[in-house]
């Protein structure tokens, strides 16, 4: 099989459309579309199906492009082990981080990897949810996301997936809030609490409707913001009550306690396509976030 027809196909699983994977690589549809029928009479069984105006993949698809990260994942290892017989790790690595862990690790990744000199880091804060990591894994090497504790783990089978940290989230409450000298709350103390949360489908706003089914009380939301700072400038003024990162608030006039008897978190993972970290520019990335990370979690006892 051609591996050029292989790239287009897995590109098309992870971007969705024929017209992204065109722009993307510098094609036009149609030279996608042509390239992708000549994979489907080299395989001998159908690989795409009309949707709409555009294609999507078929089981059969979706199967070969499995099988095709795997046999491009071998090619990266391969080539990466060249690599590392003709120089030292160079190139560009790019990263996608949602916002919160930009300000948590990225001034620390940023300046472990200025020790290579040879590799140059271009980073991007992006509010991502959990099922548009696939997707970003097309146009970064690196994507720093989060899931709750309780949200399904990435599909291994074709991305890497490497842990940094668990960062708790713990309930915000302006200064002299009532309950602000609490050290731990129950959920049921908050049940009439205005709150302020994040859209539906990130993190945090999923952690919050998971304890709404645990415990049967309902956070009554008036306001949904996803950038934290605005979040934290709103619970000091006394507009609501929040669930923030514990690492990554820094607000001096909020008070942060956990919540008692649950577990509230986010897991905070780097996905990348399989075999990426093969390659030595992008190990120096890898590496120098899990140092990050871990200077992270021991600082803060």
């Amino acid at each position: 099989m051609d591996v050029r027809r292989l790239r287009l196909l897995r590109e098309l699983a992870d971007r969705g459309t024929v017209t992204a994977v065109a722009e993307a690589l510098s094609y036009t549809p149609s030279a996608v579309s042509q390239q992708l029928r000549a994979l489907q009479a080299q395989v001998g069984v159908p690989l795409t199906e009309p949707a709409g105006r555009g294609l999507r993949l078929t089981d059969a698809g979706w199967s070969l492009a499995a099988r095709a990260d795997e046999i491009l994942a071998a090619l990266d290892r391969a080539e990466a082990e060249l690599d590392t017989y003709r120089s030292t790790p160079r190139g560009v690595v790019r990263v996608a981080s949602f916002p919160s862990a930009a300000v948590l690790l990225l001034p620390g990744l940023l300046r472990r990897v200025a020790e290579h000199r040879k590799v140059r880091l271009e980073c991007r804060d992006v509010d991502m949810t959990p099922a548009e990591v696939p997707r970003l894994t097309a146009d970064f090497d690196l994507v720093v996301t989060h899931r709750d504790d309780h949200a399904a783990p990435f599909d291994d089978r074709r991305l890497a997936v490497a842990p940094l940290l668990r960062e708790p989230l713990d309930v915000a409450l302006p200064l002299g809030h009532p309950l602000a000298d609490r050290e731990k709350l129950e959920l049921t103390e908050l049940a009439r609490e205005p709150w302020l949360s994040v859209d539906v489908g990130f993190p945090v706003d999923d952690v919050l409707r998971s304890l709404a089914v645990r415990t049967g009380v309902r956070p009554r939301v008036v306001q949904r913001i996803n950038d934290f700072r605005v979040i934290e400038a709103l619970v000091a003024d006394g507009h609501g009550l929040a669930l923030l990162p514990r690492h990554s608030t820094e607000h001096e006039r909020l008070v942060l306690r956990p919540l008692a008897g649950v577990r509230a978190g986010r897991n905070i993972e780097v996905v990348s396509r399989k075999g990426a970290g093969e390659h030595p520019a992008v190990r120096v990335a890898l590496d120098a976030l899990s140092a990050e990370a871990a200077a992270v979690v021991e600082a803060s006892g």
